[in-house]
């Protein structure tokens, strides 16, 4: 599976921002996918995750009610609308698919990740 994010850049805070992934190869065994971001100095933090099965969506509480992830499975495609930016949304974003496989005595999960699309939400 190869990933490729698009959309990120400079905005003032109070702004907009949508973000794009588009998924390639064997997209037909993802399970979810996701957003994830990591601001300098700290962890990679989760953001949003929606499954592939009933479309089922999941939030950092830092971001519910500004974000909405979605995606277009006609296109393999997933999306962030990130609405009411702040400062503290500076990071780069990255897009995370995620197949899981499930053997007789445990879950094994494989992530797929893109390559990183930087945010900046300027004060």
């Amino acid at each position: 599976v190869q990933l490729v994010e698009s959309g990120g850049g400079l905005v003032q805070a109070g702004g907009s921002l949508r973000l794009s992934c588009a998924a390639s190869g064997d997209t037909f065994t993802i399970n979810a996918m996701g957003w994830y971001r990591q601001a300098p100095g700290k962890q990679r933090e989760l953001v949003a995750t929606i499954t592939s099965g009933d479309g089922s969506t999941n939030y950092a509480d830092s971001v519910k009610g500004r974000f909405t992830i979605t995606k277009d499975d006609a296109k393999n495609t997933m999306y962030l609308q990130m609405n009411s930016l702040k400062p503290e949304d500076t990071a780069v974003y990255y897009c995370n698919a995620r197949k899981t496989r499930y053997y007789s005595d445990y879950v094994h999960d494989h992530d797929y990740w893109g390559q990183g699309t930087q945010v900046t939400v300027s004060s």
